[in-house]
């Protein structure tokens, strides 16, 4: 199947102080499918984002890939360092309210016809995938590749982060972490799953060994790995196909 084949185009949608925009990805003219909303990393939408999309898109589903950064444009990060500080200052209530109405978009689109509709995201897109899916009882499953889990500090932007909240889950998730992640330590990994299971939640927690941050992404050659990379993004097409349907 040739990438002439996925139909992918710029679209928009209210939230509810702004038109968002997001990049729609289908297969054209196949039955109803689920669908997936995609949230790319601190960077914003890019080629490694629409190209995840286009894969997903193969494996049944239709891809709505979100920018956050709809009012104000994408930042320009110099380093892990920046990237961190300018995620300190987004609002995750605004974040949430355009996660939910993409969800709501995404549910009320022709190809998806009120199948159910799942959330995944990379890095602080992983980070909002779970907050998202603990907020927000539309999305039917979750997949957070190395998302963060625990904010070390609390104020009026960052009210709760995803272990604070994790109780609320709503419907089944699976977590995609590095053993070797310096922005995600263990313990908060180890505690996520202590948390799920302690509130009896459908979830699955996987921490690849010899990884680090970003191991997906094959535009940074420190970072990816292609064999994890391969087995990470097999087991979420399959927990969406077993949760989402197909």
């Amino acid at each position: 199947m040739s990438p002439d084949d996925i139909d992918s185009r710029e679209v928009e949608f209210d939230a509810p102080d702004a038109r968002i925009r997001g990049v729609r990805v289908c297969m054209p003219g196949c039955d109803a499918r689920p669908g997936i909303v995609l949230i790319p990393d601190v960077h914003g939408v890019s080629p490694l984002y629409r190209e995840l999309a286009a894969r997903l898109v193969r494996e049944g589903f239709v891809v709505l890939v979100i920018d956050l950064y709809s009012r104000e444009g994408a930042p320009k990060l110099a380093d892990a360092a920046a990237a961190m500080r300018f995620i300190a200052t987004l609002p995750d209530e605004r974040v949430l309210g355009d996660l939910a109405a993409a969800v709501r978009f995404l549910r009320e689109d022709a190809q998806v016809e009120g199948k159910p509709v799942g959330i995944t995201g990379f890095c602080m897109g992983g980070q909002y995938a779970l907050l998202a899916a603990c907020t927000d009882a539309e999305i039917a499953a979750c997949v957070s590749f190395y998302g963060m889990v625990r904010y070390r500090e609390h104020n009026a932007l960052k009210p709760r982060g995803p272990l604070d909240v994790a109780e609320s889950l709503a419907g089944p998730y699976l977590g995609i972490f590095g053993a070797e992640d310096a922005l995600i330590p263990n313990e908060d990994v180890e505690e996520l799953r202590r948390r799920l299971g302690k509130a009896n939640k459908r979830f699955e927690v996987i921490s690849y060994p010899g990884c680090g941050h970003a191991f997906l992404n094959s535009t940074r050659a420190d970072a990816y790995r292609p064999e994890a990379a391969a087995d990470a993004f097999q087991r979420a097409t399959a927990f969406f196909r077993r949760e989402l349907g197909e």
